[in-house]
C-alpha cells in the first residue's frame, strides 16, 4: 500500500481512538491525541512525531545557501510551515498565524525560529520570498526558504508533508521545543493561540529544569 495513504489511515485511526502510537518503517513514531474540539477548531489534530531532518541545502530569503539541519538545530524552539508565494488560500492564512504569533511573542520573538519553506521553488526566488515575507511583516527570527525542486521535495517527504504538487498541499504546522525533542504536528489550521500554548509549555519546562538544579554551597 502507498506509504502516504498508510500514514493517513494510521493517523485517522489514532484520531478515532483519541490516543495511540504508530512506528513507521523509517524509524519515526507518531503519538496522536485529538484536541478537545470547538466549532472553530474541530478539524485540527495535534500529534507528537520523531523526524530525521535531512541535510539538504536550501536558499534563505537573503540569498544565502544554508543546511536545513543546521538552521533547525541552532538551539532555539522552531516552528515550521510550508508555503508558496502565489498561493491564495492556505498559505496566506498560515502566514497570518505566524505573523500574529510573532506579535504575541513580543520581546521574546528573537528566541523562537519561524521557518517557512517553499513548495514552489522554481518560482519562489529569494526576491519573491522577501516580498512575500514583507506582506506579513516578518520580523527577525522568521525566515523563508527555497532551493531546488529535489531539495524541497526531500524536506516535504521528511516531514510527511509531500502531497504530489503544490495544489494538493494541506495546512500543516510543525513545532519543536529544542533539538532532540519530539515534534508537535498540527494537521489543520493551527492558531496563534495554539502556538503560544506550546511556547508556554517550553517556558514551563525550562523553569522546572532550573528549579531541579542542585544548590551549591559557597
Amino acid at each position: 500500500m502507498n506509504s502516504v495513504v498508510t500514514r493517513r489511515m494510521a493517523a485517522g485511526l489514532l484520531g478515532c481512538s483519541l490516543l495511540g502510537s504508530v512506528a513507521w518503517a523509517d524509524g519515526s513514531v507518531m503519538h496522536a491525541q485529538m484536541r478537545p474540539t470547538t466549532a472553530n477548531d474541530s478539524n485540527v489534530r495535534r500529534s507528537l512525531v520523531q523526524y530525521v531532518i535531512p541535510h539538504v541545502t536550501l536558499v534563505r530569503e537573503d540569498g544565502k545557501s544554508v543546511d536545513l539541519a543546521a538552521e533547525l538545530d541552532d538551539g532555539r524552539p522552531v516552528v515550521v510551515n510550508f508555503v508558496y508565494t502565489s498561493c491564495t488560500t492556505i498559505c496566506p492564512m498560515s502566514s497570518q498565524v505566524f505573523e500574529q504569533f510573532q506579535d504575541d511573542l513580543g520581546a521574546a520573538r528573537d528566541g523562537v525560529h519561524l521557518v517557512s519553506i517553499s513548495i514552489d521553488p522554481e518560482q519562489d526566488t529569494p526576491t519573491r520570498l522577501r516580498a512575500y515575507a514583507a506582506q506579513f511583516h516578518a520580523a527577525k527570527g522568521w525566515n523563508h526558504y527555497s532551493g531546488t525542486v529535489a531539495a524541497s521535495v526531500a524536506v516535504q517527504r521528511a516531514f510527511d508533508a509531500y502531497r504530489g504538487d503544490k495544489m494538493s498541499h494541506v495546512p500543516l504546522t510543525l513545532v519543536r521545543a529544542a533539538p532532540g525533542k519530539p515534534w508537535v504536528r498540527f494537521d489543520g489550521f493551527a492558531r496563534a493561540d495554539d502556538l503560544m500554548a506550546e511556547h508556554k509549555a517550553w517556558a514551563g519546562e525550562s523553569e522546572s529544569l532550573v528549579a531541579k538544579e542542585p544548590v551549591v554551597a559557597q
